[in-house]
């Protein structure tokens, strides 16, 4: 049996004529199409219908095993409406009283309705697809739903109408100028404005800011001691830069004549140290805590405050000594004492959790043994 389906995607039946959908039966479909008709004759989906008892009657008349029928969905949205067409077409073939095998010819009035094709195709094998549009405007539904596709699409928004939009303001942008006598600075912005946007989507930085927040928002809810530890690192890098700027006027005060390169680097890490330590020292042990708190934390986590404060006992003397302010015996001592550091940390904490892991696979085994 072959079954004609005409689909109404967005049930334009049902919403204009009251009809109960699924409609069956040649009678039912040619009520429905008449309610239709006079509801709104200029419906594209009344040409579906009427296509459809075309075919009906044409099959009829030469003795084809034949029904027609007519499936809707809604104006929800695409997905609403797949499964609603679903469920009706479910409904039409159980009512089908038939031995036969059954198949299916879609009929629709454009690309829009086709997108149910699959929905249907799933359900029962189709023969062919039959597309209604009037022969004056064969291509136009076509390409008004191609278009709207691409609007629809946030990803074709944001590429194709935002740079096209910042285009199209340059000329009337350009005339506000000239009437405030300011064409060049309206000029510049408009231009900036297209050039970060396309560095933008270049580089993908929506994407990583939207990340980013996404990131600090599950840490927020999450109560992560660590959004806290960069907020307040943020701010004692901000205070480590103008503390070490304020070392270097210092410095090139306090200077006769014209301070070398190496003096005023020495200068502004002389003066800002303390400060990226404090920092350092804020971030990781606010990610040791949470580590601790998921019950993820391992030893040799606990290196990173004791290589925080060995760089900026290294840095600190280096700095001091280029700044005159240390000898050589305290550059030297400096610099074995955070060396000493780094190293005695990273081979204790190794030690801990190799002694750990050890006693842990122990009464693993000794556990094992028991069972």
């Amino acid at each position: 049996m072959l079954l004609v389906l005409c689909v109404d995607l967005d049930d334009d039946l049902g919403r204009k004529t009251g009809f109960s959908t699924p409609v069956i039966g040649r009678n039912s479909v040619q009520e429905a199409a008449v309610a239709l008709a006079t509801a709104d004759p200029e419906d594209s989906d009344l040409n579906v219908i009427f296509q459809g008892l075309h075919i009906y009657d044409d099959l009829a008349d030469r003795d084809e095993s034949v029904e027609v029928a007519v499936v809707t969905g809604n104006d929800e949205g695409d997905v609403s409406a797949n499964r609603e067409v679903g469920n009706e077409v479910d409904t039409v073939l159980a009512s089908l009283s038939t031995a036969e095998d059954v198949t299916a010819l879609v009929v629709t009035d454009g690309a829009q309705d086709e997108s149910v094709i699959p929905i249907i195709r799933s359900r029962v094998p189709i023969d062919g697809v039959r597309r209604v549009v009037v022969r004056q405007a064969q291509n136009l539904e076509s390409m008004y739903y191609t278009i709207k596709q691409v609007l629809d699409d946030p990803e074709t928004r944001g590429t194709v109408l935002i740079p096209l939009g910042i285009l199209l303001l340059i000329y009337p942008l350009a005339l506000i100028g000239a009437v405030l006598n300011m064409p060049g600075i309206v000029l510049g912005t408009t231009s900036a404005l297209l050039g970060f946007y396309l560095i933008s989507r270049g580089l993908r930085l929506g994407d990583r800011l939207d990340a980013a927040v996404e990131r600090g928002r599950r840490s927020l809810y999450a109560g992560r001691t660590t959004l806290l530890a960069y907020i307040v690192a943020a701010a004692l890098f901000v205070l480590g830069g103008v503390s070490g700027f304020d070392t270097l006027e210092e410095v090139q005060q306090s200077t006769a004549g014209d301070v070398g390169v190496p003096v005023m680097l020495a200068a502004l890490v002389y003066g800002s140290i303390h400060w990226f330590a404090a920092a350092g020292l804020t971030t990781s042990l606010g990610q040791i805590t949470d580590e601790y708190i998921a019950n993820s934390l391992e030893w040799r986590y606990l290196n990173a405050p004791f290589y925080v404060l060995s760089i900026a006992v290294v840095l600190h003397a280096v700095s001091a000594f280029f700044l005159d302010e240390v000898g050589i015996t305290y550059l030297a001592a400096a610099l074995t004492a955070g060396t000493l550091l780094g190293i005695v940390s990273t081979l204790t904490f190794a030690v801990v959790e190799s002694r750990f892991s050890d006693t842990e696979r122990e009464d693993g085994s000794r556990g094992a043994e028991r069972v």
